[in-house]
């Protein structure tokens, strides 16, 4: 047997010991959690510092270094986000639906966990204990498989999740992290169809789709965020400002980041000069069609791949539109059905805007970075799917479990003559 497949099994030995804890045990395992990581902060800090020289040893940057990158406020951040998530509601035995049939028999839907969730990520230290606490709160075990960028943060952040659940008598093996990160080892795990539930791919463009490729097991894209502000001809232009300064240039390295601007031609000439100026102060690159080009001289010519693409850097794509329409028709085309925003003061052209485009996410009035598991009130997320699967958008605890039918009869039979006796 492979160290990989042992692994994966000792996993699905441990969930049954997950799923059958009660709101109250899974709470205080996650505050335990959280307070066995700040006692930790330490060594995790440290061990962070080496990721991070190491990662800009081998000519990492911009996003991904900031991704990677923990202090002392963001571990503060992870642990919080653990005990937000334990005071969500369990969605383990919610009941969804009740109804009694004609003949009698009382049918249920009822949330129960997946069993075993990968969690293939790059990166990102704080998606450790983020998709550990979400998982267990959804009565799940977790497979882990960081990225070789942040493999002593990951390993720092997992002593802290084990010593909370042994301290609760659990198995380790249900908060699993993997040490072997070769990539034939990351493709047998995806192999696992009979002890794998689902596969969740958080990171760049080539990772998702070596995993979507490669998997014989159900996977949930966390794809590319290629985010659009629509400011409308009916916007409030220092509002749509706001959003926009924010929606660019506060973490622009992050997916719910924007990427394209588009601006209804009526107020194109009011908007786009103080956009670019207040952009420009912030040190962004602007890259516009003609018509952008035409009120901003500074901006470099938008080609077809600009308006594709996921900058994850101070650099955005602009765009005038003749109307709502043809905004829609944009986002239609180039969008990655991630987290779409129109300012406007118009509610018919925001009804119009929200039920013409299918992203996981529409805002109408308020920034795309509120397109976050935290902010939306989840605790904290294991990605944001772009699959229309049973999860779609931010996904917390009640996005790891799934509906089955409980059926309570008096004996009913489906062919009453089928009767003996």
């Amino acid at each position: 047997m492979s160290d990989i497949r042992a692994l994966a099994e000792a996993c699905r030995d441990a969930s049954p010991r997950i799923a059958a804890l009660s709101t109250e045990a899974k709470r205080a395992l996650l505050m335990d959690m959280a307070a066995a990581l700040e006692r930790h902060a330490r060594a995790v800090l440290a061990a962070n510092a080496q990721d991070m020289q190491q990662a800009a040893a081998q000519g990492v940057q911009g996003a991904m270094l900031d991704r990677l990158r923990l202090d002392e406020p963001r571990v503060a951040a992870i642990a919080q986000a653990l005990r937000e998530v334990a005071q969500l509601p369990d969605p383990v035995g919610v009941v969804t639906r009740r109804e009694t049939r004609p003949n009698g028999i009382a049918i249920e839907r009822v949330r129960i966990p997946l069993g075993v969730v990968a969690m293939i990520y790059e990166a990102r230290p704080n998606v450790t204990a983020d998709a550990a606490g979400l998982c267990l709160m959804a009565g799940n075990a977790v497979i882990l498989r960081g990225g070789s960028e942040a493999i002593a943060s990951n390993m720092a952040i997992a002593v802290a999740l084990h010593e909370a659940l042994q301290a609760h008598g659990l198995p380790t093996a249900a908060v699993t992290l993997l040490s072997d990160l070769r990539r034939e080892a990351m493709l047998e795990l995806l192999q696992l169809s009979d002890l794998i539930d689902l596969a969740i791919p958080r990171g760049g463009e080539g990772l998702i789709r070596f995993v979507t490729e490669h998997a014989r097991v159900p996977v949930i894209k966390h794809y590319k965020g290629v985010c659009h502000l629509y400011v409308d001809r009916a916007a409030d232009l220092a509002l749509a400002l706001d959003l926009l300064v924010d929606g660019k240039t506060s973490r622009p390295g992050v997916c719910n980041a924007l990427e394209t601007l588009l601006v209804h031609r009526d107020v194109a000439a009011s908007f786009l000069p103080r956009a670019a100026a207040a952009l420009s102060d912030r040190g962004v690159e602007l890259r516009g069609d003609a018509a952008t080009r035409g009120w901003v001289a500074e901006a470099a010519p938008a080609t077809d791949d600009d308006y594709a693409a996921e900058f994850l850097d101070l650099i955005l794509a602009v765009r005038v539109v003749d109307d709502l329409e043809q905004a829609i028709a944009h986002i239609r085309r180039y969008g990655s059905d991630h987290t779409e925003v129109i300012a406007t003061s118009d509610d018919a052209a925001a009804q119009r805007f929200i039920r013409a485009l299918r992203s996981a996410v529409v805002m109408v009035n308020a920034s795309s970075r509120f397109s976050d598991g935290g902010q939306l009130g989840l605790g904290a997320e294991i990605g944001i799917s772009t699959t229309r699967l049973h999860a779609y958008g931010p996904m917390g605890a009640e996005s790891l479990t799934v509906e089955r039918f409980v059926v309570r009869g008096e004996g009913q039979v489906r062919h009453p003559e089928s009767r003996t006796g």
